[in-house]
């Protein structure tokens, strides 16, 4: 059984597959798919809980799947009947309890980064840091602060993840990733607002992160 996090109109909630459902219950998974296709269930609940995916089988052929969440799940195998079943259904519950904890986490802690991107910003206009970099102070200093994090770029992170420029690449981060560049960005913004330059700025965030890995 596996709860993950995933986009469903473009929101991030906790979901599941048709096939994990498929493996775990012991069906076919187009028996699943076919139940999923005869739920009747109004336009609105399947719109916001079910999401038409594809994956690709061992010989490389793309085949239908859904993601479905919480709610969708619980439509789903209303009835499938059973002690066995009924363990299942209570075990998919309390995955996706901790996995709402943790996107909840996440959630708060993309909501503390709007913050301290906007105080990085600020330093970084109020230094003119920006008009000297001509316009790309802000993911100048982004790098800066994954490869202080990651030991990677955007653009490195962005393939490692198999994303586009399109999308939002913190969206990938956990929770604890994210109070890591958080806290970097804020170490920044101090840096930038005392007058130091981006040299300066860059080698010793860069210098502090590598100590904390060996500490």
């Amino acid at each position: 059984m596996l709860v993950e996090i995933t986009k469903i109109n473009k929101e991030e909630v906790t979901v599941v597959t048709s096939l994990d459902v498929a493996e775990t219950f012991g069906k076919r998974h187009s028996d699943v798919l076919r139940d999923i296709d005869h739920l009747q269930c109004s336009d609105e609940f399947t719109e916001r809980n079910f999401a038409l995916s594809s994956y690709k089988d061992i010989s490389g052929k793309s085949n239908k799947m859904y993601y479905m969440t919480r709610d969708g799940f619980t439509i789903l195998v209303m009835g499938y009947t059973g002690e066995t079943a009924m363990k299942f259904k209570e075990a998919y519950i309390r995955q996706f309890n901790a996995m709402e904890k943790v996107l909840i986490g996440k959630m708060k802690e993309r909501e503390k980064g709007i913050a301290v991107r906007q105080a990085l910003t600020n330093a970084l206009q109020q230094s003119q840091e920006n008009d000297r970099m001509h316009g790309h102070a802000y993911s100048t200093y982004t790098n800066v602060v994954y490869k202080a994090v990651f030991g990677k770029n955007a653009v490195q992170l962005r393939e490692e993840y198999r994303i586009t420029k399109n999308d939002n690449l913190r969206d990938f981060f956990s929770e604890e990733e994210l109070k890591k560049v958080q806290n970097v960005e804020m170490l920044i913004s101090g840096l930038v607002g005392c007058g130091w330059g981006y040299d300066d700025i860059r080698d010793f965030v860069l210098k502090q992160s590598k100590l904390q890995l060996s500490a």
